[in-house]
């Protein structure tokens, strides 16, 4: 019996492995039991005579014997051609051409960013950089991977960037896990594999410290997402850490501090860190809009973690999205918005470039209100 047949049929034929026990405890065919190379009248009668067995020594000599044997016992008795080294050969032809798909999965997810995305994604990026001055010479970057579609695009564009820009700079992939079950976290790692992202993994237990906060669970994860980041990427040699958010995270930011929280503020490209000195956040995809990291994704047939919250991954009334928050109500009207002016949603960017102070009552810098009337009447 070739090696082929025998993995089409592995379920339905007793596999009996004749090696030595120390190899057979080592590795074997799945699903294989042990006899050894002498088969005694006791152990015959353990192996059932209503299916196929199929015997598997080192090269398949030993076996063709000891399967004729069988066979006039009345078994329906198989050999493994090319004995235990035919699987060896088999497996590694396998893992190989597994290893070639991952392989060419990844060159065209790469390749997307540079040539069919090169415009929405590849340009945007880098405009975001030099416009914003994200990355200077010596700098050692955290690119915090969330496990979504957003961090990972950006974990893409970062590895573009150093094999294809001035490598000026170091990256660092840094995952944290704050306790993801265990399907959202093989996502990730899974991901990172067919994605070519080598990640460093670090772990923390933010989920289980925030469950019995009750008033604003959301405020104190993220909070706490951030810090642990900070200290597990200055812990490394960083001094800074990027994060995916992009365009539409930008202006929905806007508007919900104005609707919300009576405020005009965005979401800024970088900052310097308050708690953490010498250590800055950047935001590559600053520039980058929601809809088309969805398109590289789905063009390239990648599956990404929606919520990785361990709250509402499981919520009735999102189903593990932001639907039912205010996040979301933003989101929904912005797009009502945009169908009937598209225009609409870049100057609701482009309202904090052009704010004029002498049309603005009051205002804050550096934690001091200033109102237009101090200078009224000079």
């Amino acid at each position: 019996m070739k090696i082929e047949e025998l993995v089409q049929k592995a379920d339905t034929i007793t596999i009996v492995d004749m090696r030595r026990r120390e190899d057979y405890e080592k590795e074997t065919f799945p699903g294989a039991i042990h006899m050894g190379e002498e088969i005694s009248r006791e152990k015959l009668e353990c192996i059932p005579k209503d299916r196929p067995v199929c015997f598997m020594c080192y090269t398949g000599q030993k076996s063709d014997e000891t399967a004729k044997e069988f066979s006039e016992e009345g078994f329906e008795a198989y050999s493994l051609e090319g004995g235990y080294r035919a699987y060896l050969r088999y497996k590694l032809q396998k893992l190989t051409g597994e290893q070639d798909r991952m392989e060419e999965r990844a060159r065209q997810a790469e390749r997307s960013i540079i040539k069919k995305f090169r415009r929405e994604l590849w340009c945007r990026f880098t405009k975001a950089i030099k416009d914003y001055e994200l990355i200077k010479d010596g700098d050692k970057i955290a690119v915090c991977i969330s496990g979504g579609k957003d961090s990972m695009l950006m974990a893409k564009l970062f590895q573009e960037l150093y094999r294809h820009g001035r490598r000026n700079f170091e990256l660092v992939f840094l995952v944290m896990n704050p306790g993801y079950n265990a399907v959202n976290y093989q996502t990730i790692l899974d991901n990172a594999k067919l994605l070519q992202v080598p990640v460093t993994v670090f772990y923390s237990q933010i989920f289980d410290i925030v469950a019995g906060e009750e008033t604003s669970p959301c405020y104190l994860c993220a909070r706490m997402r951030r810090g642990f980041l900070y200290n597990k990427a200055r812990e490394l040699g960083c001094n800074k850490i990027a994060l995916g958010h992009h365009y539409d995270d930008v202006i929905e930011t806007i508007l919900m501090g104005m609707l919300y929280g009576g405020q005009v503020q965005t979401m800024m490209p970088k900052l310097h860190s308050v708690n953490f000195e010498g250590m800055e956040l950047i935001r590559p995809l600053y520039l980058i809009r929601e809809k088309d990291i969805i398109r590289w994704a789905e063009y390239n047939q990648l599956h990404f973690i929606q919520c990785a919250c361990r709250f509402t991954e499981n919520c009735a009334s999102c189903g593990g999205t932001e639907k039912g928050s205010k996040r979301a109500d933003v989101k929904k009207l912005i797009s009502q918005l945009a169908k009937e002016d598209p225009v609409i949603e870049s100057n609701i960017f482009k309202s904090v470039e052009n704010v004029n102070l002498h049309t603005v009552i009051a205002y804050k810098k550096d934690g001091v209100r200033h109102h237009f009337l101090e200078e009224y009447d000079r």
